[in-house]
């Protein structure tokens, strides 16, 4: 089963109890998933303890294949998001 942000905004909603309303769990899970962005656009790395690691990786330009075609083509360098996960986060699983 794949979880979503629904699934996690229900956990969040589960966790804080009667204190706080469904659009209220769904409003802190949007604010902390925009920090998470934020803060790695502009640091670039961003370490959670006992969580893991949100890096961003430069790619370099590269060849490749159109696969529809087989034709070959020159895909330019780009930058991605690659996440590690902490060894505490990996045990927990």
């Amino acid at each position: 089963m794949i979880a979503t942000k629904a699934t996690l905004t229900e956990a969040i909603h589960a966790t804080l109890g009667k204190d706080s309303s469904k659009a209220s769990a769904e409003r802190k899970l949007d604010v902390v998933i925009q920090s998470i962005k934020l803060i790695v656009k502009r640091k670039k790395v961003l370490k959670l303890m006992g969580f893991g690691t949100f890096r961003v990786i430069h790619r370099k330009a590269r060849n490749g294949v159109n696969p529809k075609t087989g034709e070959k083509m020159k895909i330019p360098a780009s930058k991605t998001v690659r996440f590690t996960p902490s060894a505490a986060f990996k045990q927990s699983v």
